[in-house]
C-alpha cells in the first residue's frame, strides 16, 4: 500500500481532530499530554486566564513559551483550540499581538468563540489575538506577509504535516531578521518505515508523521535557519499494545528546539556574555538552551554562533557581548576559542537527563497530563 498523500492527510487529521476528539481524553496514545515541570508564577497566572473550554479541547506535546515576550508578534502554527494564543496574548501585553492558524474549522471555531471573554479578562480594550484557517504550509495563502512576526511558535504539529521542509521554509519567510522558531515535536530515532508512516491512527497520535531528529538539522539548515538549539527533551512511551507492536523497536522523544533566523553578517567568532537579568521570570537565571544557562552577572565564552543569536535577535539588550579577554577581533564577528561540543541528539539529552533524576517521570512526550 502506498503511503497516504498529502491532501489524504489533511483530510484525516482534520477529521481526527476536528471529529473524533473531543477532548484531550479521548487520545488513544499518551505521546500527546503536557508536561508537569516548574513554571514561573507569571506564566502559571496566564495560564489559569484561559477558558475550561479552550483547555479541554487542547491536544499538545509541550509547553512552547520562549522567553523576553513583551511587545511581540507572535503566530502560533497548528493553533488548534487556541490555548497556547490566549496564554501567550497575555505575556505579550496589549502592545503585542497573537495570531493562530489551524486547518481545522472545528478548532478554530472554538478557539475564535472565546476572544471576547479573554479580551476582557486580560483587560484590553483591542483584541490582541486573532485566529485564521489556514495550512501552515501555505501561509502566504492566508495572507500573512514576508518578516511579520518576530516568533514562530508550534506545538506538537509539524509531525502532522505531509511536507515538513515547506512548514519550516513559510516559518522563515514570515520571521523578521532575528526572529525565533520556537516549537515542540515529536521525533524519531531513526526514518520511519512505511507501515507506521500510513498507519491512521499513528498519525492523529502525532507518532507516524515524527520526523527523524537528523532530519530536523538538515532541513532547517537548507532553508536558511542557523543550526537547531536542542531546549529539552523527554521520553516518548505509548502504552497501548496494539501500536507498540506496529511501532517495534523504533524510539520516540519529545523535544524543543529553536531555530534562529540570524542576518548573514560574513565570519564571527568565539565571544564572552554576561546576561543583565532583565528578562521577566528568569531575572537570576536564564536556560537558553540544553547547552548554555546564564547566571546574572557571570561572564559566559559563547561560541560565534551564539553571539550571532544574541546580538541579533531580541534578546539583544539582555546581554553585554564583548570580545574574549586577549582575542582580536575576525571580520564581521568577535573573537576565537575552540567552543564546547555541544549536545544535539535528543535522545542523548534524554539518556543524560534520566541518569542525573531531571527527566520527566511519566510516561507522556513530556511527562505527565496537568492542567496547563
Amino acid at each position: 500500500m502506498a503511503a497516504p498523500s498529502a491532501e489524504q492527510i489533511y483530510r484525516e487529521v482534520q477529521d481526527y481532530y476536528g471529529k473524533e476528539l473531543q477532548k484531550s481524553e479521548d487520545l488513544q496514545s499518551n505521546a500527546c499530554v503536557t508536561v508537569a515541570r516548574s513554571l514561573p508564577m507569571f506564566v502559571k497566572e496566564a495560564l489559569k486566564s484561559v477558558h475550561d473550554d479552550v483547555v479541554s479541547r487542547y491536544y499538545g506535546c509541550g509547553l512552547v513559551i520562549p522567553e523576553c515576550l513583551e511587545t511581540c508578534w507572535i503566530l502560533d502554527l497548528g493553533s488548534g483550540s487556541g490555548r497556547d494564543c490566549y496564554m501567550l496574548s497575555k505575556l505579550v501585553g496589549e502592545k503585542g499581538h497573537v495570531t493562530g492558524i489551524d486547518m481545522t474549522d472545528a478548532q478554530v471555531e472554538v478557539a475564535k468563540k472565546h476572544i471576547d471573554y479573554h479580551m476582557k479578562k486580560f483587560g484590553y480594550q483591542v483584541p490582541n489575538v486573532d485566529f485564521i484557517h489556514g495550512y501552515m504550509e501555505k501561509l502566504g495563502d492566508a495572507g500573512l506577509k514576508d518578516e511579520s512576526y518576530d516568533i514562530v511558535i508550534s506545538n506538537c504539529v509539524i509531525n502532522l504535516s505531509p511536507d515538513k521542509r515547506a512548514v519550516l521554509q513559510e516559518a522563515y519567510r514570515v520571521l523578521k531578521a532575528g526572529g525565533e522558531m520556537y516549537f515542540s515535536d515529536v521525533y524519531a530515532s531513526h526514518d520511519l518505515p512505511e507501515d507506521i508512516r500510513k498507519h491512521r491512527v499513528l498519525w492523529g497520535e502525532c507518532l507516524g508523521g515524527a520526523l527523524w531528529w537528523k532530519d530536523l538539522y538538515r532541513i532547517a539548515e537548507e532553508v536558511g535557519f542557523c543550526p537547531p538549539r536542542l531546549v529539552t527533551a523527554s521520553r516518548i512511551t505509548i502504552n497501548n499494545k496494539e501500536l507498540e507492536s506496529i511501532v517495534g523497536d523504533c524510539r520516540f522523544v519529545s523535544a524543543t528546539f529553536r531555530l534562529f533566523k540570524v542576518p548573514k553578517k560574513g565570519p564571527a567568532e568565539q565571544c564572552q556574555v554576561i546576561y543583565n537579568g532583565g528578562i521577566t521570570g528568569h531575572e537570576k537565571e536564564l536556560e537558553f538552551d540544553a547547552n548554555f544557562t546564564f547566571k546574572e552577572g557571570d561572564v559566559v565564552e559563547v561560541d560565534a554562533e551564539t553571539a550571532a543569536i544574541l546580538r541579533s535577535s531580541r534578546f539583544a539588550e539582555e546581554f553585554l557581548i564583548r570580545l574574549a579577554a586577549g582575542r582580536a577581533p575576525a571580520p564581521g564577528g568577535c573573537c576565537p576559542a575552540k567552543p564546547k561540543e555541544k549536545i544535539v541528539d535528543p535522545f542523548q539529552l534524554v539518556e543524560r537527563l534520566e541518569a542525573k533524576d531531571l527527566a520527566p517521570k511519566a510516561t507522556g512526550c513530556c511527562g505527565p497530563k496537568e492542567r496547563c
